[in-house]
C-alpha cells in the first residue's frame, strides 16, 4: 500500500511485487529479479523481518523466515548513499523540514546520521520538495521521516516513518528545535518550530554492548549522550546515542 501510494504520487521506489505464498514469490522473482529483499509489510524494524534473496535457491528459505506474514519483495538498487528527511506538516497544513542528512547502516540497523549529507544544491532541495509532497498528499499532521535512496538517476523513495525517527535525534543538539517539539507544536496546533540547523553533527546509535563506552564517551567535548534507561543490553538493542557537534555556525 505504502509503495503503491508513492508511485501513484509519480515518485520512484525500487522494483516490488507483494508477496503472500510460494507461488506469489515465484512470480514476484519474475517480475523484480534477484538479488532481492523479502520484507514483511508490518512490524519490521532494523533489519527484522527481513530476508534476502541472492539466488533462485534462496527463496523457500525466504519465504519460511516470514512465518507466513504477508510480504512484499524489493529489487536491489544502485545507490552512492542513503539519505532522510525529517519533516513536519502542521493543522494548518503548513510545512517544516531538516535538513536531509547521511545514514549508514550496520547489520540493518542505523549505525550513524551525519550532517551535512553529501548533496548538491538541487538534491537537497529535491529531497525536501519530496518529502513535503508525500506529507500533503496524506494530510498529515506531526512528523515524519522520509527514507531515500541517492542515485545517479535521482532519489529513490525507500521507505517513510510515521512518527519521530531515529535518523533526526541529530535535531537534539542541532537545531533550536528539535524533531520531538516539532510533532508536538505540529498535532497541538501550534506554529512549526525553525528547523535551521546551526552546528554539523554527527549522531551515533549506542547499540548492544556500546553502552560500555558510555563512561568515555562523557569525557569528549562536544558529545551530548542521551540514554534511553535500559537495564539490558543485547545485541542488536539500542541503549541510547550521542550527538557529536562537529561545527558551529
Amino acid at each position: 500500500l505504502e509503495k503503491d501510494f508513492l508511485t501513484g504520487l509519480g515518485l520512484t521506489c525500487a522494483p516490488y511485487a507483494a508477496v503472500s505464498t510460494a507461488a506469489d514469490l515465484e512470480a514476484a522473482l519474475r517480475k523484480v529479479g534477484h538479488p532481492a529483499i523479502l520484507k514483511t509489510t508490518r512490524l519490521g524494524y532494523d533489519g527484522k523481518g527481513q530476508a534476502r534473496i541472492m539466488s533462485l535457491a534462496d527463496a523457500p528459505g525466504a519465504l519460511a523466515a516470514m512465518k507466513g506474514a504477508a510480504s512484499v519483495l524489493e529489487g536491489f538498487i544502485d545507490f552512492s548513499h542513503e539519505v532522510s528527511v525529517i519533516a513536519a506538516r502542521g493543522l494548518d497544513g503548513s510545512v517544516a523540514c531538516y535538513d536531509p542528512g547521511e545514514n549508514v547502516h550496520k547489520d540493518g540497523i542505523l549505525a550513524t546520521t551525519t550532517l551535512p549529507a553529501r548533496l548538491s544544491p538541487g538534491q537537497r532541495t529535491d529531497a525536501v520538495l519530496l518529502a513535503a509532497r508525500i506529507l500533503n498528499a496524506l494530510d498529515y499532521v506531526g512528523v515524519m521521516g522520509v527514507e531515500l535512496f541517492v542515485t545517479p538517476q535521482g532519489l529513490i523513495v525507500n521507505e517513510i516513518a510515521p512518527r519521530v525517527h531515529n535518523s533526526g535525534h541529530w535535531t537534539q543538539n542541532g537545531c533550536a528545535v528539535d524533531q520531538f517539539e516539532q510533532h508536538i507544536r505540529a498535532v497541538a496546533g501550534w506554529p512549526l518550530g525553525d528547523g535551521s540547523r546551526f552546528a554539523d553533527v554527527v549522531m551515533e546509535n549506542l547499540i548492544g554492548d556500546d553502552i560500555l563506552r558510555v563512561p568515555q564517551i562523557a569525557r569528549e567535548r562536544d558529545a551530548a549522550l542521551h540514554l534511553y534507561g535500559k537495564a539490558e543490553a543485547r545485541p542488536g538493542r539500542k541503549m541510547g546515542h550521542v550527538n557529536r557537534i562537529i561545527r558551529r555556525g
